[in-house]
């Protein structure tokens, strides 16, 4: 953020038909400036340059959520810096973070340079991304110019305006309850909703009497309560009672459960007619990524996320 123009230029002075590079941060521009030669003149945007108002309409759902966006207050030194690096380039590259919010960026400074009339007729504009900054990759992603990436701008711009929808219509609730509390996120608001649901749930359950019976299997004198695995009876519940499909709480008290053992006890002898084996194939969890190792560390070992990163690095 903040409201700093556009750092030093790629050398060489204001040289007719240079292109404009814009980049995010102003701390790339010297790196930048080595690789692309004096016919870019590098400027950095530092952040969006556009932003939703926090007042009624930014955002309409009525309307196809169509959205308004307005320049950011504390980016008028930038933006004059670009409109005017636009007027005197014969065009630009826009070269922000190769992210949802970069792409963003991007758009956001091509329609603020268009809004401005700072660009002609013709004059292309162009985006480029590039993963790390070295001097091949920088060079490859200028030889191979896109378009904006507009469904990744739409994820952006959706992720927007939920948090505008959200924040916007629950932080003042927020204020005057919990005095202190910042705003209300999109996520934390969901998650809280959730939480409060699920313990209604549990508060409205009743909790309900039920019992098990189960048959042991085995050649005489085999000893109960081992467990077939360990040389003793093997155990199997019903599953149907009297021709009716047993449930959990199919024996809801003990004169159920007694009458059932009764009945079951003066049916014709049990016996095993088939035994089926099958095997099954464990596969080794898959390696951790980042997310993972933090929601494992954080449940088993109850860490916090910075410890996590910082044993990680």
């Amino acid at each position: 953020g903040g409201s700093r123009g556009g750092g030093s230029r790629g050398g060489g002075g204001d040289l007719p038909g240079r292109t404009l590079m814009v980049v995010e941060s102003p701390a790339k521009i010297a790196t930048l400036s080595k690789f692309v030669g004096p016919e870019y003149e590098l400027l950095a945007c530092s952040g969006h340059v556009r932003a939703l108002p926090s007042k009624p309409g930014s955002v309409a759902p009525d309307r196809g959520f169509e959205m308004v966006f307005e320049q950011a207050p504390s980016k008028g030194r930038v933006v004059q810096a670009l409109v005017q690096a636009a007027r005197r380039s014969s065009a630009v590259v826009l070269a922000t973070d190769p992210d949802r919010e970069g792409e963003a960026i991007a758009w956001h400074v091509a329609q603020l340079l268009a809004e401005k009339g700072a660009l002609s007729a013709g004059q292309p504009v162009r985006r480029i991304s590039f993963g790390e900054i070295t001097k091949s990759a920088v060079l490859d992603a200028i030889g191979a110019p896109r378009e904006i990436d507009m469904p990744l701008v739409r994820a952006q711009q959706a992720r927007q305006a939920v948090d505008y929808l959200v924040g916007f219509n629950l932080s003042p609730i927020l204020w005057r309850k919990l005095p202190g509390c910042r705003s209300a996120g999109r996520v934390q608001s969901v998650a809280l909703r959730l939480l409060a649901e699920r313990e209604e749930e549990v508060l409205r359950f009743a909790p309900s009497e039920y019992w098990r019976i189960a048959l042991g299997f085995g050649p005489p004198g085999t000893p109960a309560g081992e467990g077939a695995a360990e040389g003793g009876l093997l155990e199997a519940e019903p599953t149907t009672l009297r021709g009716e499909p047993l449930g959990k709480l199919g024996l809801p008290n003990g004169e159920a459960a007694a009458s059932a053992a009764a009945l079951l006890a003066g049916a014709a002898p049990w016996r095993v007619t088939a035994v089926k084996r099958s095997s099954r194939q464990l596969k080794p969890p898959p390696p951790y990524n980042t997310a993972a190792l933090q929601l494992d560390a954080s449940a088993r070992l109850s860490l916090p996320v910075g410890v996590v990163m910082q044993l990680a690095q």
